[in-house]
């Protein structure tokens, strides 16, 4: 039986979505800077380590836990307990130094903001599901090693 999400499981995702679209189609999809588009790839390729680590079929955009979730602490997991959040603040911030509006700055702060909320959320229900969970989260940062 699906569990019933919470009204702002969905805004999570509505402003994530929102965020990510504004950014993605506001600028150059590559910036022209050789850093930025440095820090573009590391940021896709962390973000398809993550999916591949945890799986295609267990990957969702929503913070709910499927009832066949595992916690996962292998590949990116062993540094960052949320890579593909990660990967998308690391493409984005890309994305906004190659064009950066006051605007955009916004955006992206917004997209930060809701990814820590919406991990915040996620973080208490895999601390319920996992007994293993609180000695995972002692040894790993959520989303930047050395910083957060």
């Amino acid at each position: 039986m699906q569990q019933e999400r919470p009204w702002y499981s969905y805004a999570f995702v509505v402003v994530q979505f929102a965020c990510l679209g504004l950014i993605i189609f506001s600028g150059p999809l590559i910036p022209a800077s050789p850093w930025w588009q440095l820090l573009l790839l590391l940021g896709l390729l962390l973000g398809v380590w993550g999916i591949l680590t945890m799986r295609i079929p267990e990957v969702s955009v929503l913070p709910e836990l499927r009832p066949t979730a595992r916690l996962v602490t292998a590949g990116p997991y062993r540094l960052v307990r949320h890579p593909m959040y990660s990967s998308l603040l690391l493409i984005t911030l890309a994305l906004v130094l190659g064009a950066p509006d006051w605007w955009r700055w916004l955006l992206w702060l917004a997209l930060l903001v809701n990814l820590v909320l919406k991990l915040l959320y996620e973080e208490r229900q895999l601390a319920q599901r996992f007994p293993d969970y609180a000695d995972y989260r002692r040894r790993t940062w959520r989303l930047l090693p050395f910083v957060f």
